[in-house]
């Protein structure tokens, strides 16, 4: 019906270019931000099932950095028991020195001073050893647990050992005479067990947390590619419905300044 009140061919080409453009800056924002769902209302459900997947693979890489943060740790101490080690084996080799009968007893209490302070350093490194403010060379008792998961399982404990003197038996030795020298290697070997058994059970830690960061990256990485493909927007296919809509938006500009001409065909009746 050709009418000049209500343009009805102008309303619909218009109501559809509407949805056209609406349509090509819904591929706009997608195509610039690189993601299917911007907002709630392009995917609520993608979106809630995004959001989990984010915060677990932000617990995750937290996790793996945690996990590198113990092998930091127990690296500090492990370089200190190396020096406990050298200090025990210099300890051993002056009382096997001092074991023998062919130095005078003035010659034993130089030897035996080394000794002491031998000794006095290896308690001062066990004491004094820390890191961020942790201890695990002085207590037999202290643990510290290396969290990589949501879960309170997912965690790995590391208990310390006590290397100071007095727990090794070695702060009363002495080699100021043959016997008591004879008797200090054989404590001398005790203790070097001791600190071989502890410095072993840092390095089955470090292992264990090398493998731990190994799955954890795996799994962070699986959860990025399942996050991806709900989220992250397909650029071959977004250009495609891009380009359909440009076409449709250009078409109904067209159309829509058509539709505005029709009621001047009323008019021309009128005249």
């Amino acid at each position: 019906m050709l009418a000049i009140k209500n343009n009805i061919m102008s309303a619909n080409a218009a109501r559809h270019l509407g949805q056209s453009y609406d349509n090509l800056a819904k591929s706009v924002e997608r195509l610039s931000s690189g993601l299917r769902i911007n907002s709630a209302k392009d995917d609520a459900a993608g979106l809630a099932v995004r959001e989990l997947m984010r915060a677990d693979i932000a617990v995750l890489e937290q996790g793996a950095r945690n996990a590198l943060d113990g092998i930091s740790m127990l690296q500090t101490f492990e370089g200190a028991m190396g020096t406990i080690d050298e200090a025990l084996v210099r300890m051993k080799q002056l009382a096997e020195q001092a074991a023998t009968g062919s130095y005078s007893s003035a010659q034993r209490v130089i030897m035996d001073n080394e000794f002491d302070e031998m000794a006095a350093e290896i308690n001062r490194i066990a004491g004094g050893t820390e890191f961020n403010g942790n201890a695990l060379l002085n207590s037999a008792t202290a643990t510290i647990a290396i969290q990589f998961g949501a879960a309170t399982t997912d965690k790995i404990e590391v208990t310390g050992s006590d290397l100071t003197s007095s727990a090794m038996s070695i702060s009363t030795a002495s080699i100021s005479t043959v016997a008591s020298a004879q008797a200090a290697l054989a404590t001398l070997s005790t203790a070097i067990t001791t600190k071989d058994t502890a410095r072993a059970k840092f390095g089955y830690k470090m292992n264990r947390l090398e493998s731990t960061i190994s799955v954890i990256n795996n799994q962070a990485e699986n959860l990025m590619a399942a996050e991806s493909r709900i989220s992250d927007v397909d650029v071959a296919t977004e250009m495609a419905a891009m380009t359909r809509t440009q076409v449709l938006a250009q078409a109904g500009v067209a159309m829509l300044g058509q539709a505005n001409s029709m009621p001047q065909m009323a008019l021309s009746l009128l005249r």
